[in-house]
């Protein structure tokens, strides 16, 4: 029962003892902390029955005068994403140990607080099944990311860290705005379970649908609402990055599934298109802008956003097909973009720049780096084996039976893709080493090795072999087909109507009509 609430609060009370601790002992508790959810996380998808609905539930009184409860609970989607923030948490810490801080950033037990804390946060996120509740860890994983950022960044890190809370905050105001009208509309409740009973439609239920997606399409981030992302993943060290794109910006396509589409079907219905073709924007825009880069930084952040699209895309097909892949996208998009952050980060730790003509040739004096950047290039473009694969081709090939346009032009970034990420191994990797920097740049230290090799191991096996993936998720997300379906959003492409005996209709006239055309309406 308190499963959930025990994998939260374990990195968030270790994330306070940081502020007694440092150096290596700041790493030891935080990487002890970390294995926590990260072992109760495996003890829950093993006890996980996929077609049981909501589990791990518990559902308490908060503040029973505005009927708000601490309410818990995960289907496979959600424990997907839990399961990702805590496979991905002590990687970063592991990585902080090789990690050099500048004098002028925070030291390190301040960021091991932070990265702590933005994990217990999102767990919390990814759980709640009360709306007030998910708001407000919503909000509140804004704090340590913005330090993340303003602490440890670059030269424009608190440019960076500002208009990354602008742009949270402004769209998170609306949200909270329209939190507020699903009160006073549902009845006074927060509970999920019971505003999805409500009536939600009309004008205002599309008002309210709005302030909700608004949200979710800056923290995703999807076209126009993306650009404070490649600022800030450029500003942050490539932990916090990890943190920022892997982890915390699923919040956003989660809360579109979780909360948007399931709270206002008929606003689904209405704005689903809009919604489709600003996905396939998003994945066209997001690969032209990682192609035409010099920084390697800002170059993952659009591939984060041409990939983000892709996980739009599916959502809003709401077929079985395109919505089991797209949730399987967000979970195999956090390993691939969390191997190809660290893998840069490295490269820039050696070059002491982001900057991709600066490199050249690294691959004849550090073949392992090369070896390990080539990858997580190829896990980016979904290469087949690698676990993006099945996804992204899922959500192509769902989006295709009634959207084959949409899909089909989707499917160009997949040659774009290819061509930006051979554009920047062969700027980087191949070639002569062009100065002394390079010719005695040193190849991956065994720590750094092992800080890697879990998603190299997690890319291949769930590339080979998704299917605890595709059983963990896939019950959930037909489940969520099936709801919206049955609330009156059909998948892309698809005419409802009704199917009835001309002879039970009591107007001649119509009974006429409908008699003629085979009783089909």
């Amino acid at each position: 029962m308190y499963l959930l609430t025990t994998a939260a609060l374990v990195p968030l009370v270790a994330a306070l003892f940081m502020t007694f601790l440092r150096s290596g002992a700041a790493r030891v508790v935080a990487f002890v902390a970390s294995l926590v959810p990260l072992a109760l996380a495996i003890v829950m998808v093993a006890g996980f029955d996929p077609g049981a609905g909501m589990q791990y539930t518990v559902e308490i009184p908060w503040i029973p005068a505005l009927g708000a409860y601490y309410a818990l609970g995960v289907d496979g989607i959600a424990l997907a994403m839990v399961l990702l923030t805590a496979i991905l948490t002590p990687i970063v810490i592991l990585y902080s140990g090789t990690e050099h801080y500048r004098a002028d950033q925070m030291r390190e037990h301040a960021f091991l607080g932070f990265v702590l804390a933005i994990e217990g946060l999102s767990i919390f996120v990814f759980s709640s099944t009360d709306v007030l509740l998910f708001y407000l860890f919503f909000e509140a994983t804004l704090i340590p990311m913005f330090f993340l950022i303003g602490g440890f960044g670059g030269e424009n890190r608190r440019y960076a860290a500002i208009k990354f809370l602008l742009y949270s905050l402004g769209s998170g105001l609306l949200m909270l705005a329209a939190i507020i009208g699903v009160y006073i509309v549902g009845d006074g409740t927060f509970l999920l379970s019971d505003l999805q009973d409500a009536d939600l439609g009309g004008t205002v239920g599309m008002w309210l649908f709005a302030g909700f997606m608004i949200a979710f399409i800056v923290k995703a981030p999807m076209v126009p609402f993306h650009t404070w992302l490649p600022d800030a993943a450029e500003n942050t060290t490539p932990g916090g990055a990890v943190m920022m794109v892997a982890i915390m910006d699923k919040i956003g396509t989660f809360g579109m599934i979780r909360f948007a589409m399931c709270l206002f079907p008929e606003a689904t219905e209405y704005f689903r298109n809009v919604m489709i073709w600003l996905a396939v924007i998003s994945v066209i825009w997001g690969a032209l802008a990682a192609l035409a880069q010099t920084n390697l930084m800002r170059f993952v952040a659009y591939t984060s956003v041409s990939h983000f699209g892709f996980i739009v895309l599916g959502m809003f097909a709401v077929n079985e097909t395109a919505v089991s892949a797209a949730s399987l996208y967000m979970f195999n998009h956090g390993l691939s973009t969390a191997m190809l952050f660290l893998v840069v980060g490295y490269m820039i730790k050696r070059r002491s720049t982001a900057d991709i003509h600066a490199f050249g040739g690294v691959q004849k004096v550090a073949p392992l780096l090369g070896g390990y950047l080539l990858i997580a290039l190829l896990s980016a473009v979904a290469l087949p084996g690698l676990a993006p694969f099945v996804s992204e081709f899922g959500v192509i090939a769902g989006t295709f039976n009634g959207a084959p346009w949409a899909a089909g032009i989707a499917a160009i970034a997949m040659v774009l893709a290819a061509c930006y990420i051979m554009r920047v191994y062969k700027t980087t990797m191949t070639g002569e080493p062009g100065d002394e920097v390079i010719r005695t740049m040193p190849d991956l230290t065994h720590p750094e090795r092992w800080v890697l090799a879990p998603l190299i191991v997690l890319l291949i096996v769930f590339g080979v072999y998704p299917g605890p993936l595709t059983n963990l998720v896939n019950p959930a997300s037909v489940n969520t087909v099936e709801y919206l379906n049955s609330k009156g959003v059909p998948p892309v492409g698809t005419v409802y109507g009704w199917v009835v005996d001309p002879p039970d209709i009591p107007d001649p006239a119509l009974r006429a009509e409908l008699s003629s055309e085979g009783g089909a309406l």
